[in-house]
């Protein structure tokens, strides 16, 4: 079987020596099969990687090219919305059309959801990986030709194209905009879990920004939050300290909501804030929020053409493109620190 060509049910009978017809009725459990032959057409399947065409028995279809599968963490996000809008546009104009499915940032559900992706035999698979996540069951597919894209976050196990933002120099500039206008005391308000690839780089980026002014990393400056909620319980926290801090850096746009909520409940005008990932009606604020601005249609359009490429016959090595981010000042970021 050539390397660019995903596996059919003909090659698994090719390997089991047996008849296609034997191959679908084993998969379809639908006549009689023996238990010896069974387990040899299995053992094919799982090896080839060949997944059965569900939609074939309602699309009278020559191939897979009708449908781009893609897992995000949560459909309601605003971002991830945007991402899916970059890639229903590149896909467009080659007749696919984008399956969306949400795995809660759990790893079974991701897995049974590529599954479910893969069993309908989608043109393109693109994957928002969850925490933990293992993708070396998708090596065969891969290798089959089926283009697969990381986005946002890289996966485990697959080396494939990832699609990401640039988390850590973005943050960077962000605290580094802080610090510029007198703030040596900025709290940093993250999602959870504390593993999440965009979470620690902009972290990193975070400390990096304090490491390049000599400013001390102090950890009881660093909270974390998994909504809205929970960012509005982490700022009334760090507000509550000893020494609180004069300035915070918003992890993502759920972490802003919440500290711009708990802000205006506790009536603190004085407060500096920027924000990773923009906001709705962010400059309907008073003052506007400043924020770290992302490109999610641009990640969404990246990922759909290196997808087109790879479909297309692309066999380069696998890569990682990066789309900067751009700081947006709207007012919010830009409250002096305290006088020395």
């Amino acid at each position: 079987m050539a390397a660019n060509r995903r596996p059919t049910l003909a090659d698994v009978a090719r390997e089991v020596g047996v008849s296609a017809k034997t191959v679908s009725r084993v998969l379809n459990e639908d006549g009689p099969v023996s238990a010896q032959t069974r387990e040899q057409v299995l053992a094919a399947v799982a090896k080839l990687g060949f997944q059965p065409n569900l939609m074939a028995r309602n699309m009278r279809v020559g191939g897979p090219d009708t449908t781009v599968g893609l897992v995000v963490p949560d459909l309601g996000n605003p971002f991830f919305a945007a991402v899916a809008r970059g890639i229903e546009d590149g896909v467009r104009e080659r007749g696919l059309m984008l399956l969306m499915g949400s795995s809660a940032d759990d790893p079974d559900r991701e897995r049974a959801l590529t599954a479910e992706f893969l069993a309908r035999r989608v043109s393109i698979l693109i994957v928002v990986p969850s925490v933990g996540s293992h993708h070396s069951h998708l090596k065969a597919h891969r290798t089959a030709g089926l283009p697969i894209v990381f986005l946002d976050r890289p996966g485990a196990g697959l080396p494939t194209d990832s699609i990401v933002s640039s988390n850590r120099a973005g943050a960077q500039d962000g605290v580094t905009h802080l610090i510029a206008h007198g703030h040596r005391r900025i709290g940093f308000v993250g999602d959870l879990p504390v593993k999440l690839y965009t979470r620690r780089e902009r972290l990193a980026g975070y400390r990096a920004a304090l490491r390049e002014a000599d400013i001390p990393y102090d950890r009881s400056l660093v909270a974390d939050a998994h909504d809205q909620q929970g960012a509005e319980a982490a700022t009334s926290r760090l507000l509550e300290l000893a020494d609180p801090p004069t300035a915070l850096f918003a992890g993502n746009n759920i972490m802003a909501l919440g500290i711009v909520v708990e802000l205006a409940r506790s009536k603190r005008k004085d407060v500096a804030v920027v924000a990773f990932d923009d906001v709705s009606l962010a400059e309907a604020l008073e003052p506007g929020l400043t924020v770290v601005a992302q490109d999610p249609e641009e990640i969404g359009r990246s990922a759909a053409a290196t997808a087109l490429a790879r479909l297309d016959g692309d066999r380069s090595r696998a890569r990682t493109i990066t789309v900067p981010t751009r700081l947006i000042v709207r007012g919010s970021g830009e409250r002096p620190g305290p006088r020395p």
